[in-house]
This record gives C-alpha cells, structure tokens and sequence, in this order.
C-alpha cells in the first residue's frame, strides 16, 4: 500500500495569490464553498488531483475551497498524535444523512417483516452472526483457515488445530465477553482482558498476552513489498495515559459532554484511537473492533450484536488502511475514516437484510414441502425446519448434539429433543458412532417427504 500525496498547504496557497484570487471567488460566491464534491465525496487530495476542478479552476484552488470550508466544521478531539497535535472532525451534511439512515435501520428494523427477530430465533441468527464475525475479524489479520473449518471448531468446541483456528476461537470468546459487558463502563482493566482474550496463545511471548508492548518491541506499520513505514504509534510510556483517556472519552454522557458527538461517531473514534495508539504487540485491529461493538451495544444500538463489520472490511481491506492513512496525512481529519465507517455499517445491515430474507425464504420453502406431503410443517418449530433445510441440500450430513446446541444457543436438552424428534418423523436417521450419537440426513430425504 503506498502513502497518499500529502495535500498542499491551503496557507501557503493563499499566500500565494497576491490578487487575492481565492479571496474573491470565496467572498463573490463565484463557487460554492463546499467541504465534499458535487457526488457528495469527502476525497482526499490523492484522487482529487485526479479529477476535473469546477469554475476554471486549478486543482490546488479547487483544494483550497473543499479545506477551507472542512475547517469551518471541524470539531477538535481529546485525542493527539505523535506530534502533540489534535484530531479533529467533522459532520458535513452526507455524513448526518448517513448517521440517520443508521439510526433508522438500527431503530426500526425489528419491526420489519424481515428482522422477524423473534426469541425463537434470534439467538440462532445472534450466534451465526457472532460466528461470522470472529471468522472474518481474525482473518483480516492473517488468520488463514476456511469459513467452514472455522465453523465445524466453533460449534463443536474442539480445540484449535493452529495459530489461525486460535485467533479465530479467541475473537469468538472475546465477542462473547464484549457482549456480557454491554452495561459496564469501560476500563484499562477491560481492554486489557479483552486484549489478552483475543491474543490468547498466539504471541511469540506469553507475557505479551494483555501487556502493553515495550520500547523494545518497536511496534510500526510497514509495507513489506514497498519497504515503507506507514504508520509510527505513540511511544510505549504513554500508553497508559492515552488507555484511560480512551476509556473516560468512551465513558463520557452526552448531556456531559461540552461538545456534542453522536453515539455512532463516538463508538468509530474508539475504534480509530486504540488502532493508532497500536497499544499491543500484536491484536490492535480485533481489539479496535470489539470496542466499537461494545460502544454500539453499550449506547443502545441492540441490532449492532445481529452484523460484521470485518465480513464487509474484509471484501476490500485497502480502503480501511486507506481510511487511517487519509487520516494521517491530512491534517489529522478523522472524517476520513468516519465516512468509511459509516458505509460499514450501512453495507453490514443491508447484509444482515438479506441474510434474514435468504433464511426466511429457506425456511418458508422447507415449511411448504412439509406442508404439501404430510402436514408435519406445524409441528416443527424454526431450528428444526432450518435443518431441514440444511439436510435437504446436503445428503448423509451428519448432525451432533453438540454442534447442534451451540449454532441455536440452546440447552443440551432442548437440542437432544429437536434432534430426537427429527429421527422419529423419519426426517434423520440415529446413529451410534464409537461412543456418541449422530443424527444422519438420508439420501433419499426428499422422497421420504413426499
């Protein structure tokens, strides 16, 4: 990845310009002064140069005109980088839009037809969720292991092969404590569990595991391919300090606050701050991102425990290192990475919909050919009719108790009961292999339906 052209100075730009040519067409409205482009983009100068000015514009003067009016908005954070300056921030009018269109979808969505988010399912499509997210959370920081392998751990709590299946179960059991603390306020002591939860085994040094990283460890951000450091964090003897800074900003009340931030917002900025302040040898990114889940939930936003955000980073990760660089290199403009936050978010919902339609239609279309053979429909309820479904497209699977417990977040009791009642309708077959028993899917399933 390489380093985004730092922007000009839009100081040294108007020093420049002895006519006062920018003083003119600012102040003679002879163009707009608008902190995004007419797409509604917050673009850094690395593509702005690249595209075509407005007015007769040159693209330093079109640059001069975004910035100016981005620092009329801009809003400065508890938060300095390396060189003692702040970050600041700002809230244009596409990024509120964007923030509403979260609240909406965060506030209404289980009432839609298609966020049927009954206590029948909801731990089900809570424990694939929470699944997915610890797959793809890990996987974004090297974990290497396919989706399927990684579930078949997870539900049949066998232990982790290698490194990769390690982090993978470490993020699962960290996601699991994240949620548990929903209603705490946040603490050093916290991010520490959680960091040596996530780092669990996976580290050169054991002692590493929920520690601050040292001055020896000389934690960078480089480009191995270009040989180019990227990203330099704060020294190690201010770690401390800026942990608890981080965690009195995440505590912070609203009606407390001198300046207005919004939930969201302030659940992103805890993400962006400990994955600069890199505070660990190792695991910054999962921990980043558990804390901005536990913000999402701990502020209210209860559907936030139902999406992955790392499922939709991970389609196009260059963009969120992007997100950080466009951050560094421009003033410290946080905005950067709240735009691309916020498109997260909004992409991880829409996700989650179609998640939800897709299992509703194969729930719907299990329940009809139940219905239309030999009325058995009814008397399944929604977990057992999904592994119908299941079975259906995968002859001679074979289904544990165990397994079967953990993917719907039930008693052992309750998944022997569904598996049992599955084998007498003839829809499984029981079986004793060594020491357990399984519940196969037939071959011929589908006759038997009909």
């Amino acid at each position: 990845m390489k380093l985004p052209r730092k922007p000009p100075n839009i100081d040294t730009i108007l020093e420049s310009y002895e006519d006062k040519k920018l003083l003119d067409l600012m102040f003679h409205s002879r163009i707009q002064l608008k902190p995004v482009t007419d797409n509604n983009e917050y673009v850094h100068w690395d593509k702005l140069r690249h595209l075509k000015p407005p007015a007769n514009l040159s693209s330093e003067e079109w640059w001069f005109t975004i910035k100016w009016a981005r620092r009329l908005l801009y809003k400065p954070l508890p938060f300095n980088d390396i060189r003692k300056q702040p970050f600041v921030f700002a809230v244009p009018d596409p990024l509120l839009y964007k923030l509403s269109m979260i609240d909406r979808a965060m506030g209404n969505s289980a009432q839609s037809n298609s966020y049927a988010l009954n206590t029948q399912i909801r731990d089900t499509y809570s424990v694939n969720l929470l699944i997915e997210e610890a797959i793809t959370s890990s996987q974004l920081e090297g974990a290497v292991t396919t989706r399927n392998v990684a579930k078949e751990m997870l539900r049949s709590q066998r232990k982790p092969r290698d490194i990769s299946e390690q982090m993978i179960l470490n993020n699962y059991h960290a996601m699991q404590f994240i949620r548990g603390l929903k209603n705490e306020t946040l603490t050093p002591n916290i991010v520490m569990e959680l960091h040596r939860i996530i780092s669990l085994d996976t580290l050169e040094k054991k002692e590493q595991e929920g520690h601050f990283r040292t001055a020896e460890d000389d934690i960078r951000i480089v480009d191995v391919r270009e040989d180019l450091i990227l990203h330099t964090p704060p020294n190690a003897d201010e770690l401390a300090e800026r942990l608890q800074k981080l965690c009195d900003f995440a505590n912070a009340r609203i009606d407390d606050e001198k300046l207005f931030i919004h939930p969201v917002i302030k659940a992103i900025l805890l993400h962006f701050i400990l994955a600069y302040d890199h505070p660990f040898a190792d695991g910054n990114g999962r921990t980043a991102r558990a804390l901005f889940y536990w913000s999402m939930l701990h502020q209210g936003y209860w559907l936030t425990e139902f999406i992955s955000i790392s499922h939709i980073l991970k389609k196009a990760p260059v963009k969120y290192g992007k997100a950080y660089l466009y951050t560094e290199t421009d003033d410290n403009d946080v905005t950067y990475f709240l735009f691309h936050q916020v498109e997260v978010i909004l992409n991880s919902i829409q996700a989650l919909h179609q998640y939800l339609e897709k299992k509703a239609n194969e729930i719907k279309e299990a329940k009809q050919l139940l219905l239309a053979t030999n009325r058995l429909s009814e008397q399944f309820n929604f977990r057992q009719l999904s592994l119908i479904r299941h079975a259906l497209r995968h002859p001679q699977m074979h289904y544990e108790i165990k397994n079967y417990q953990h993917s719907h977040n039930i008693t052992y009791d309750t998944a022997r009961t569904d598996l049992l009642a599955l084998a007498e309708h003839g829809v499984l077959v029981k079986q004793k292999i060594g020491k357990k028993f399984v519940f196969v899917a037939p071959a011929e399933l589908r006759k038997r339906l009909e």
